[in-house]
């Protein structure tokens, strides 16, 4: 009888262990990222092209620390928006449109290119509950090629990370033989 009773035990503290994480999850909200570009030849396609693959590449790094992702349709991230850097400045606003998804977090993100020869990737990571700016992100990329925007992405994941759960770990650099 006492065997039976530490086994439904173990079985219960399992269950709300299991319970607790998996309701204890951090939902974070990623909008799109907006395209700055200050350069004489502004918005070519290869840039739009570059921004948007910012966000689906921050996803990915972050979904491997196991952050939920919050997908925010375009369309209300649009409406939500009075114009560019609107909600990058506006963290009450984003905020607002994080919690109407259910995020705990969203990041609002911004491509700034002065130059054609570097970038950033801002970032501002707000707390949808009380519409904080809690993360203040900026990497450098420079030059327009893929592998460099993933190495910048990675960058601007471990800085989220560490703002939050601190569990991200890059991809190590591929061997070169």
């Amino acid at each position: 009888m006492k065997t039976k009773n530490i086994q439904q035990l173990l079985i219960l503290m399992t269950l709300a262990v299991v319970s607790i994480s998996a309701f204890s999850e951090t939902k974070i909200a990623i909008l799109d990222f907006e395209l700055k570009d200050m350069t004489l030849a502004p918005r070519i396609p290869a840039e739009i092209k570059r921004t948007a693959s910012i966000k689906p590449l921050l996803e990915g790094e972050l979904k491997k620390a196991d952050y939920a992702i919050i997908n925010v349709d375009l369309e209300s991230q649009k409406f939500a928006d009075s114009g560019v850097g609107y909600l990058f400045d506006h963290h009450d606003v984003a905020a607002n449109l994080g919690k109407e998804f259910g995020a705990d977090y969203v990041l609002v993100g911004r491509l700034h290119k002065p130059s054609f020869l570097f970038s950033y990737l801002m970032g501002h990571l707000i707390r949808v509950s009380d519409g904080q700016l809690i993360g203040n992100y900026i990497s450098e990329a420079k030059g327009p090629n893929i592998k460099l925007t993933i190495k910048t992405v990675e960058s601007l994941a471990v800085k989220i990370d560490k703002t939050l759960d601190n569990k991200y770990s890059p991809p190590a650099p591929k061997s070169k033989h």
